[in-house]
């Protein structure tokens, strides 16, 4: 194989004990006597360095045919094997390699003292490997991973470059580094106190009080940790993070469980930190805030969990206009067959539909001094996608609870007769079964060719039908979610949050498969997400909800999108442009002058067409 070509076998889906070992048997070197393809204890006999089953494959990269070949990948009954053409532009090592026919990560970003670098590309693309790295919990191997160099080997390689100073301060232990994780909800897992117990064990700032009134956390400072919802959670973490007195932060999607508001509130805390001459670096997927956030911008692209590349920093704008455009203009790279557009979809005409229900006005209550929501009477369209927005502790999933039955109204009388397919939004599935018995025990259709293109392919099921559903991470649950929701027959498909820990394309995806099955099938979506930008691509109408949380609310009946959007962002003080060359939504910076004329004018949910 050449040097511009990679080689990956997952381990975790080679299963030689249920193949014939059709890899090896066609592969077109070893039936000239080569040994491309063996037995990963045959290619290192005694050697402990290999890691998976002896009688898994390995392959030779230096015997291998390459991408243009591809007989063992086609004939891999379980996809196990990926030979992929690196870019031609891509002339350098690797700056982390796993091991033999392991993942192998391309350049690393720059932090950058007193601003905030962002990083965007998909899952499985090498992000989190490269923040190991500059946190000095991974020594870059540089590719040698059979004769790892040490660090005075590494600073080497890398001096002369934008990454010199801040590795050696790494190095020299000159560097501090806090992160946040990914996942909160892993959280309780490895803290098992309340929460002020697990923020004054980390405030080295001095800072606890402030950022507990700032994040608006001050109802659970009291409370056990593993009683914290996941937007408690998601701000205890951040809050946990950034009391912290370092040099570098690394903070792993910051938005999940947040809803709008206490996403502008957690970036506006980010750069505000970021002036007092930290570095701080941000992972994340929701777009918007990432523009509002991010000084300069990292696109990381490549093939998820075969190798990633991460580019040298650009504008934050041209970043991510040209990562939804799928072409890297200075790398002269094609990542992504299609553009993502904006500019047909929203704000949608409002269309008068066939009523599928009409709801009169209800209450619920949850007790003396408790939540109380009152809804206001409405419609429901058949063949509509209502979105559904609102600060969290609003209602939101407790009107999605009474229109599926789960809980009565106090008053007001609900009694349709529907069928109501909901996914909630925690994603919390811990039974011991692949995903493809999951969700066979769901539908009759599954496997059908229908089925197929309407759900397993939008949502990229393939690769993980085999795994175990305990082993999934949180995207590829989130993704096993919605497509359990969407194969039950139902009147409403009623969908909690589906954009948590999705990264942009599989948010994408998603939003085409939840629309192209409303359309296909004569059925009626409600979606509840924070994310503007789904809620852009896929809504027609939108029901907005107001009140205080966690102590009342208020649910509207279901308007058109620019009403219902200008009455949810001028409850924020939020203003949205759309981008002059994509039409993506981005925030206002807060008392610009775009921000001031669409106040002004009334149009929080973009400005008129001749003021774009």
């Amino acid at each position: 194989m050449s040097d511009d070509s990679i080689a990956v076998v997952d381990l975790d889906r080679c299963q030689p004990d249920r193949c014939n070992y059709e890899c090896v048997n066609f592969c077109p070197p070893n039936r000239t006597g080569e040994e491309c393809i063996i037995t990963r204890e045959e290619r290192y006999e005694d050697d402990d360095h290999y890691a998976g089953g002896a009688d898994q494959v390995s392959i030779s990269e230096e015997l291998c045919l390459g991408e243009s070949c591809g007989i063992c990948v086609e004939k891999c009954p379980f996809d196990a094997i990926e030979i992929i053409n690196l870019p031609q532009e891509l002339d350098e090592n690797p700056t982390h390699r796993y091991g033999a026919n392991s993942f192998a990560l391309y350049g690393l970003p720059a932090p950058q003292e007193g601003r905030v670098t962002g990083i965007l590309g998909p899952n499985g693309i090498g992000k989190t490997t490269a923040v190991h790295i500059l946190a000095d919990e991974i020594t870059p191997n540089l590719g040698r991973f059979d004769d790892e160099p040490d660090w005075e080997a590494v600073l080497e390689a890398y001096r002369g470059t934008a990454l010199q100073g801040y590795l050696d301060d790494l190095v020299d232990g000159d560097m501090t580094v806090a992160r946040k994780p990914q996942y909160v909800d892993r959280i309780p897992e490895s803290f098992d106190g309340k929460t002020r117990e697990l923020l004054d064990g980390v405030d080295e700032r001095g800072v606890a009080d402030e950022l507990v009134e700032r994040l608006e956390i001050e109802a659970v400072i009291d409370q056990p940790i593993d009683t914290l919802s996941g937007g408690e959670l998601q701000r205890v973490a951040l809050a946990a993070t950034l009391v912290r007195d370092a040099d570098f932060y690394f903070l792993d999607e910051i938005t999940p469980y947040l809803d709008i508001g206490q996403r502008v509130t957690a970036a506006r805390l980010i750069q505000e930190l970021s002036e007092d001459d930290r570095s701080m670096l941000v992972v994340e997927h929701d777009l918007a805030v990432l523009d509002l956030l991010a000084d300069a911008l990292h696109v990381a692209y490549g093939e998820p969990g075969v190798f990633g590349v991460v580019t040298p920093p650009k504008s934050t704008k041209s970043g991510i206009n040209e990562y939804l455009k799928g072409y890297l203009e200075n790398e002269n790279m094609r990542i992504r067959p299609e553009a993502i557009e904006f500019e047909e979809h929203a704000p949608r005409t409002e269309s008068f539909g066939e009523t599928l229900v009409e709801y009169p006005d209800l209450t619920k209550s949850y007790g003396d001094g408790e939540f109380t929501l009152d809804v206001e009477g409405g419609q429901i369209q058949n063949n509509e996608v209502l979105g559904i927005v609102g600060p969290n502790g609003i209602g939101k999933s407790t009107f999605a609870k009474l229109l599926a039955g789960r809980l009565d109204p106090d008053s007001g009388s609900f009694d349709a007769d529907l069928d109501i397919s909901y996914k909630p939004q925690y994603v919390e599935i811990d039974q011991p079964m692949r995903v493809d018995a999951f969700l066979r025990s769901i539908t009759d259709d599954f496997g059908s060719s229908y089925w197929n293109t309407e759900i397993a392919q939008p949502l990229q099921l393939d690769r993980i039908m085999e795994q175990d559903l305990t082993d999934l991470s949180g995207g590829e649950r989130q993704r096993v979610a919605i497509a359990a929701c969407l194969s039950k027959e139902a009147d409403i498909y009623l969908l909690d949050e589906p954009s948590a820990h999705l990264d942009v394309e599989q948010r994408v995806l998603a939003t085409r498969a939840i629309r192209r099955y409303t359309e296909t099938h004569d059925k009626t979506a409600m979606v509840i997400d924070h994310d503007i930008y789904m809620i852009d691509l896929l809504a027609d109408r939108l029901q907005v909800f107001e009140g205080t949380p966690a102590e009342h609310g208020r649910a509207g009946s279901p308007v058109g999108m620019r009403e219902g959007m200008n009455t949810f962002l001028s409850n924020l003080d939020v203003t949205f442009r759309r981008d002059e060359r994509t039409g993506r939504p981005r925030i206002n910076k807060p008392g610009s002058q775009k921000d001031r004329e669409q106040k002004k004018q009334g149009e929080y949910y973009y400005a008129p067409a001749e003021n774009q």
